[in-house]
C-alpha cells in the first residue's frame, strides 16, 4: 500500500468530515470528486473518467464502487478496505448497482449528500442519480463540504506544497536557459516538464501554458508550436506538482528589448501583485483580494486588458484543472484563512498593440503576512540572446 500521509492524518480528516456531516444532518455522502477521495483515503487514479463513487457514512464506514480496472489501484493507493466492482455489461447502469449497494448498506430512507460539482460527475450520471435516488432517500447537494475542508492545509500537506514550489522554481530556470531567439517552444516546454519529473514530481492537473508572439496573450494551452524571433515575448504558466499538490507560477519573458508598452504593463502588474499581498491576510475576503488587484490595474488604465479574476486556491487536484476553490473575483465572500495555498496571477492582454504581460506566484497564508513559496525574482525577465 502506498499512502502519502500518516494514519493520524487520515483519521483527523475523517473525524472532521463526520463532524460536518453531523452538522448537516447527513447519514452518508456519495463522493464523486477524485480530490475528495484522495484527501480522505489516499485513493489515486484517473479512473474517475468512468463511473465510480465512494460512499462515506456518518459512523465512518467507507465503501468504494468502481470498475475492475481500478480495484488494484484502490488497494495499492488507499486505506479503503471495502471495495466493490460494478460490472460492464450490456445496457446495465452503474447507478442501479450503486442503488443496490446503498440498499445493502441500510441507507434506504436516509439523508444523502451528493457531490455534484466535480469533473467526476457527468450530467448523464446526475440525471440518472436523481431519477433512481429521489424516491430512495432524501438527497441534497453536498458539493461544497469537502472543498471547504481541503482549502486549509495541514502540516503534512504543506510539506508537499513546498516541494511542489521548489520544483516550479526549477522548471522556470530550465525554461529560461532555453529561451533565446530561434528557440523552439516545444523544447522549452520539455525542459520545464522534464525538470519536474526528474525531481520526483507528477503530471500537473492541466497542461502548462506556453505561447509566444501574439499567442503570448493566451492563458490557455493550445496545440501548435513556433520558434522565437529576435524580438519576441513568451508567456509561461506552469505548476510544480508533488503528490498531486500544486504550486503555480506565471511569467511573460521578453526576448530582445522590452517595448515601452511592456514596461507600462509590467509596472501595473507589479503594483497589483503588491496590493493583493496586503489583502492575503486572515479576515479579508477573496473579493477584497480581487478589488485590490482591479484598483491598481485600473489606476494604470489597464481595465480593458485585465481579467475578471486574479487568483485561486491550490491543492491536490486532478485533471482537467489544477484550479481549486475559492477564487478571487468581485464580491466573493469566501474568507482568507491561515493555512491556505493561493496562486495570484496578474494578467494583462493588450490585443490592440499585441502586448502581453503576466506575473504570478503562489502564497501560503499565515496568521500575519502571506509567505511567498517561490524564490524567483519579480523583475521583468528579459533574454536578449
Amino acid at each position: 500500500m502506498t499512502l502519502h500521509f500518516s494514519q493520524d492524518e487520515f483519521e483527523r480528516r475523517l473525524d472532521t468530515l463526520k463532524t460536518v456531516m453531523a452538522s448537516e444532518k447527513l447519514d452518508a455522502m456519495l463522493l464523486f470528486a477524485q480530490e475528495s477521495m484522495y484527501w480522505l483515503t489516499g485513493y489515486d487514479t484517473f479512473g474517475f473518467c468512468f463511473f465510480q463513487c465512494l460512499v462515506v457514512t456518518s459512523d465512518g464506514r467507507k465503501v468504494l464502487l468502481t470498475r475492475s480496472a481500478d480495484e488494484r489501484q484502490a488497494r495499492h493507493t488507499s486505506n479503503i478496505e471495502d471495495i466493490r466492482i460494478w460490472i460492464d455489461r450490456g445496457a446495465a447502469s452503474p447507478v442501479n448497482q450503486l442503488k443496490e449497494m446503498l440498499f445493502d448498506m441500510d441507507l434506504l430512507g436516509s439523508r444523502l449528500g451528493i457531490e455534484y460539482d466535480t469533473h467526476g460527475m457527468t450530467g448523464k450520471i446526475a440525471l440518472q442519480l436523481n431519477e433512481e435516488l429521489t424516491s430512495f432517500a432524501d438527497i441534497r447537494d453536498a458539493s461544497p463540504l469537502i472543498p471547504q475542508l481541503r482549502a486549509v492545509k495541514s502540516a503534512e500537506e504543506i510539506v508537499y506544497v513546498r516541494k511542489a514550489a521548489e520544483l516550479a522554481d526549477k522548471a522556470y530556470h530550465a525554461a529560461l536557459a532555453e529561451i533565446r531567439p530561434g528557440a523552439d517552444e516545444g523544447r522549452i516546454l520539455a525542459a520545464m516538464q522534464g525538470s519536474i519529473f526528474e525531481g520526483g514530481g507528477d503530471y500537473p492537473g492541466n497542461e502548462f501554458i506556453v505561447g509566444s508572439g501574439r499567442d503570448a496573450l493566451l492563458c490557455r494551452y493550445k496545440s501548435g508550436r513556433r520558434r522565437l524571433s529576435d524580438q519576441d515575448q513568451i508567456t509561461l504558466e506552469w505548476a510544480g506538482s508533488y503528490r498531486h499538490y500544486h504550486a503555480a507560477l506565471m511569467r511573460t519573458v521578453v526576448v530582445g528589448t522590452p517595448t515601452g508598452r511592456h514596461q507600462e504593463m509590467y509596472v501595473a502588474a507589479r503594483e497589483a501583485l503588491a496590493a493583493v499581498e496586503n489583502q492575503l491576510v486572515a479576515g479579508k475576503t477573496f473579493g477584497d483580494v480581487f478589488d485590490a488587484h482591479a484598483e491598481r490595474m485600473d489606476h494604470h488604465g489597464m481595465m480593458p486588458h485585465r481579467l475578471n479574476a486574479c487568483g485561486y486556491s491550490l491543492g491536490a487536484r486532478f485533471t482537467p484543472s489544477w484550479m481549486d476553490a475559492p477564487m478571487a473575483y468581485k464580491a466573493n465572500p469566501a474568507k482568507v484563512q491561515p493555512g491556505m495555498v493561493i496562486f495570484m496571477h496578474m494578467i494583462l492582454m493588450d490585443s490592440i498593440s499585441g502586448t502581453a504581460m503576466s506575473l504570478g506566484q503562489t502564497y501560503l497564508t499565515t496568521g500575519a503576512a502571506p509567505e511567498c513559496l517561490s524564490t524567483l525574482p519579480l523583475d521583468l525577465p528579459v533574454k536578449s540572446g
